[in-house]
């Protein structure tokens, strides 16, 4: 049923997925070379080198997405405990391992990590978690708070960077002519650009200011400038600032 360059493309994805162990990478690949033959299984044995690949040491994660997908397709609540990183590089549980109760409202892959987005029952506010720092996951039997009506997970990520939440607006960039293809890259075909003059173009795209978005800004350089709201532009001046005082001395 598969050509050998689709599993040669299925083997890659696996070995350069980061929220898959390197045990359970074994078993699925394990798994496609079945679906070929002999001769063309010896061509799937091969090594992808991904730059900087870190591995997650949560073997459960594989199973956590499956029971958050049961979840979401039966409307109900999940809970589980939540972990942190400590500085002896061990994963401890937070909050005294308090279990946390949301619903689930879809999950996003960005960043190479599978995050859940889902509504906080304890403040009702829509809050991202990382799925690989999840722990004793559960399907409860209580009725899940759908999210909004016609809510789109995918247009919900594209808005955020790196999943961090933050203020929502219409943010207006003002870029040069070469930037064009990072501003399509990263907010796709659809949006608008205008023209302005002979070497620039404005676009109004809606994102969530955060943190992230303004290291993606930055490192633009010159190339694209943030124009409105002004919230936003006073919001990096600051952080500019601040970063400028920082290195002072």
């Amino acid at each position: 049923k598969f050509e050998l360059p689709e599993l040669k493309l299925l083997v890659d994805a696996v070995q350069s997925s980061r929220f898959i162990t390197s045990g359970k990478s074994r078993q699925l690949i394990g798994k496609l070379e079945s679906l070929a033959s002999v001769h063309e299984a010896r061509q799937l044995r091969r090594q992808v080198f991904v730059q900087n690949r870190v591995r997650t040491m949560n073997e459960s994660v594989y199973y956590s997405i499956d029971e958050i997908q049961r979840a979401l397709t039966e409307d109900r609540q999940i809970s589980f405990q939540y972990c942190e990183w400590t500085v002896e590089k061990e994963l401890r549980l937070k909050k005294n391992g308090e279990r946390y109760r949301v619903s689930p409202w879809g999950l996003v892959w960005q960043n190479e990590n599978y995050y859940l987005v889902a509504c906080d029952e304890k403040c009702g506010r829509v809050k991202h978690y990382r799925v690989d720092k999840m722990a004793e996951l559960a399907v409860t039997c209580v009725p899940a708070e759908g999210g909004p009506e016609g809510f789109d997970v995918a247009a919900y990520a594209a808005k955020h960077f790196g999943m961090f939440s933050g203020r929502e607006g219409k943010l207006r960039l003002r870029c040069e002519n070469p930037m064009v293809g990072v501003v399509l890259d990263r907010f796709g075909q659809d949006v608008m650009l205008v023209p302005d003059g002979e070497s620039h173009l404005n676009v109004t795209v809606d994102a969530v200011v955060s943190p992230q978005f303004f290291g993606w800004l930055f490192g633009l350089g010159p190339g694209v400038t943030l124009l409105s709201p002004d919230w936003a532009v006073e919001d990096f001046r600051r952080r500019l600032e601040e970063a400028r005082r920082r290195y002072e001395t």
